[in-house]
């Protein structure tokens, strides 16, 4: 026979062991339990009667459009429902409906959808005939919303068509302009607001807004180079680095401005063709502007021999210039010498003119033929490239045949071969003096200067082109620009 104690110590041993067992099954067991489907279904003296509850459903389906066609039956809790309804959500509510009527046990919903035409038509112009009866009830109170939205516009529009404050604001009328109407816009707005306020309706204002930012967003993605463009002439129009009639450079073509539109830089070059550059191409771009000083320089290059006297031909092209009425005294004309060529010596020579009073390419290309002609009068020679033969004698090239001749004769023999009949290779240039040329003549008198007054008419048809749409330029042409106002000649 055991002993108490160690019988005690294996009854503990068990309950510590069934513990966490318990702990388990027990949670087991109670999700193994099903919960009751619905409310408890009421037994004795708490039952409602059947005929209680049809009328009471019958009673709140009168009450309801769509549903008074539906038949009710009600047997022991168990509620029948038959008949059409017009749509499907009537069918849906007329369960939900049922099934909040205390004393019902189940629905048996056999309800079906009416497929007739005229049928189902019948509730589309009942809720048509009700907006149209809300909106007449409604028309007083948008007529004065639309009349306050109106007045609150037409304040916009007579306070930004006056000429100030806007004129003051900013002197440049393309911005007013621009300013004018974002301020029209802001009343607008304002307006929309009012009326919205007055129907009730201000909540759709944040929905409207929402919906106008996501399209304009998109818009803006679809339209980016015309948006860029845009801005660039904003930026354009206030900078003014070049204007109308001034003769620019920029992307590689030249030409004189017409006007900046709001899109695009329009140029007219000398052949009177019509060249149209993006705003946002101009704005970005290296521009030249050689009609905001009206000094500027020309400059070419003449070759004589290479045995002249380079001091004297350096006077000669400095007071020839000199002496031309259409180059400037201040600065000074200029002569120097630019490098040693094959056969002659390049000299430079540069004058300034005053462009609103001398053409620019005439007046070089006179320059050119005056400074060429004194030259030549005064016995200077423009040569052409000299090239110079060596010929080595018969007997030698007998000598020298079967030997590698690829050094020449000079490193064969280590002098000079003398002058023979055949030419061997080799082109230097002259080192022997060339006679002096004649002086050519010309067809008039050396001292004749040809005309070089400003050609008009490539500007004649700047003006014309600027006349016909006066409105759509965005230059001021008030002789200003980004620098100031322009120096005079």
């Amino acid at each position: 026979m055991r002993h108490p104690s160690c019988l005690f110590r294996a009854i503990a041993c068990l309950a510590v062991l069934a513990l966490p067992l318990s702990l388990f099954i027990a949670p087991a067991s109670a999700q193994d339990t099903p919960a009751p489907a619905g409310p408890a279904i009421e037994i004795g003296d708490a039952v409602i009667a059947d005929a209680e509850i049809r009328s009471r459903i019958q009673t709140i389906f009168r009450e309801i459009d769509g549903l008074g066609g539906i038949r009710v039956s009600v047997s022991s809790g168990v509620v029948r429902l038959t008949g059409q309804v017009e749509e499907a959500a009537l069918a849906q509510r007329a369960e939900d409906l049922v099934n909040r009527v205390a004393g019902v046990v189940a629905i048996d919903n056999q309800l079906t959808e009416q497929t007739e035409v005229t049928e189902r038509l019948k509730p589309v112009i009942g809720r048509f005939e009700n907006r149209l009866r809300q909106t007449l009830d409604y028309l007083p109170l948008l007529m004065v919303a639309g009349l306050v939205w109106l007045m609150i516009g037409l304040l916009g529009w007579f306070v930004t068509t006056r000429t100030q404050p806007w004129s003051w604001l900013t002197p440049n009328a393309f911005i007013a302009d621009l300013l004018r109407q974002t301020v029209w816009l802001g009343f607008l707005m304002l307006g929309a607001l009012v009326a919205l306020d007055i129907l009730g309706a201000t909540a759709v204002l944040g929905t409207v807004l929402g919906a106008v930012g996501i399209i304009g967003l998109a818009i803006g993605f679809a339209v980016k180079d015309t948006v860029e463009n845009y801005i660039a002439s904003i930026l354009l129009s206030v900078r003014q680095p070049f204007q109308p009639r001034d003769f620019i450079a920029l992307e590689g073509m030249e030409g004189f401005v017409i006007r900046l539109t709001s899109r695009a830089t329009i140029l007219m070059d000398v052949d009177g063709n019509h060249i149209r550059i993006p705003n946002a191409t101009v704005f970005k771009a290296t521009i030249i502007n050689y009609t905001r000083n009206p000094e500027r320089r020309f400059s070419f290059e003449l070759g004589i021999d290479a045995d002249s006297a380079l001091h004297e031909a350096l006077t000669i092209c400095h007071d020839t210039l000199e002496c031309l009425d259409f180059v400037l005294a201040k600065p000074e004309p200029g002569a120097w010498i630019e490098r040693v060529g094959d056969s002659n010596v390049l000299i430079g020579v540069s004058g300034w003119i005053n462009q609103t009073e001398t053409d620019y390419v005439k007046a070089r290309s006179e320059a050119i033929r005056t400074v060429k002609t004194a030259l030549e009068a005064a016995g200077f020679a423009l040569p052409e490239p000299i090239y110079r033969l060596r010929f080595d004698p018969a007997s030698q090239l007998g000598q020298l045949a079967g030997t590698d001749t690829a050094a020449g004769p000079e490193t064969q023999t280590g002098r000079k071969p003398r002058t023979g009949p055949k030419a061997l290779t080799g082109s230097k240039p002259a080192a022997r003096p060339i006679p002096l040329r004649p002086a050519a003549t010309e067809t008039g008198p050396a001292d004749q200067v040809t005309d070089t007054a400003v050609d008009q008419a490539v500007l004649k048809k700047v003006d014309d082109e600027r006349k016909e749409q006066p409105e759509a330029d965005l230059l001021s042409g008030n002789g200003e620009d980004e620098l100031g106002v322009r120096p005079v000649a």
